[in-house]
């Protein structure tokens, strides 16, 4: 054996072990969540009992809860960013995933709060966040997590991006549904409304831009994810697939509907919250499949 030989095999031998020690570090970085991440859950929590004190007639602290909401959302971001300096990518698996998830919603509830008062809407989503955190946290990473391609990983990133765009919609439904029943009933307290929540037309506008914005991602999320179960071979009578339809013909029947007959207010936010559930259902088919993996 020449000497050229020799010095090739110990060159592939050691690139296989860097590939390996990367993978296994990769993996070990998606198991083992960083510091910035506790601190993140912590201020979440922390977020969350500040909007329900404001949701029961502390308004005066509003400032700090939406305060330790940007602080929770900053910590976050540099657990995201660590992580992907180690190669750990948000879509890399349905736990990552479900981590970037609940980020976007803190970032979105941040950007709509520039505009409007939603504190209400924080009473809603903060504890959401901070489940879709821990359920991330008690999520196998799963053996396959790593061998995504790019297909599948855009597939993850753009359906990450339209569920958390509809879970917003879905906030402020709620937050909509709530508030109109309250005026019907003549129980509205005219200064609490202006205090706590935006006025049910703002509602309702930025409800319709959510699902304008959303509807056409989860759409290219949807094509791209029946293309990849393909290349794998993934049968069609998984569950996930009639569900995700569901969700895209009830956001598809939301922007029909408004745009052809005018539908608005309490019909809205009503599709948007059985669209949101059938997403949600999506989701939940991955965690048991993941679970029982």
């Amino acid at each position: 054996m020449t000497p050229q030989v020799l010095v090739s095999l110990l060159m592939s031998a050691v690139g296989s072990a860097a590939g390996a020690f990367a993978v296994e570090q990769a993996r070990v970085l998606s198991v083992s969540p960083s510091p910035a991440f506790w601190v993140a859950v912590t201020l979440y929590a922390a977020s969350a009992a500040c909007f329900l004190l404001v949701a029961s007639g502390r308004l005066q602290l509003r400032a700090l809860a939406l305060g330790l909401c940007a602080a929770a959302a900053l910590a976050h971001a540099v657990d995201i960013g660590w992580r992907g300096t180690m190669r750990v990518h948000p879509a890399q698996s349905v736990r990552e995933a479900l981590g970037f998830l609940a980020f976007m919603l803190a970032a979105g509830y941040l950007l709509a709060s520039l505009r409007y008062r939603l504190s209400l809407a924080g009473v809603v989503l903060m504890p959401l966040v901070l489940g879709l955190l821990l359920v991330a946290r008690l999520t196998p990473a799963g053996e396959d997590s790593l061998g995504l391609t790019a297909l599948g990983r855009v597939h993850i990133s753009l359906a990450t991006i339209g569920v958390a765009t509809f879970a917003l919609a879905s906030a402020l439904s709620v937050i909509y549904l709530m508030e109109d029943r309250t005026l019907k009933k003549k129980r509205f307290d005219t200064v609490s409304f202006r205090e706590k929540g935006a006025p049910l037309e703002a509602l309702d506008r930025t409800m319709h831009r959510l699902v304008w914005f959303g509807f056409p991602v989860f759409t290219a999320a949807l094509i791209l994810g029946l293309v990849w179960g393909s290349e794998r071979g993934a049968g069609w009578d998984r569950p996930e697939y009639p569900l995700a339809f569901v969700t895209w013909g009830a956001f598809a029947s939301l922007l029909v509907t408004r745009t052809a007959y005018g539908w608005r207010g309490r019909r809205s936010a009503w599709l948007t919250l059985l669209g949101f559930a059938a997403a949600l259902l999506v989701l939940l088919v991955y965690l048991a499949r993941r679970v029982g993996s």
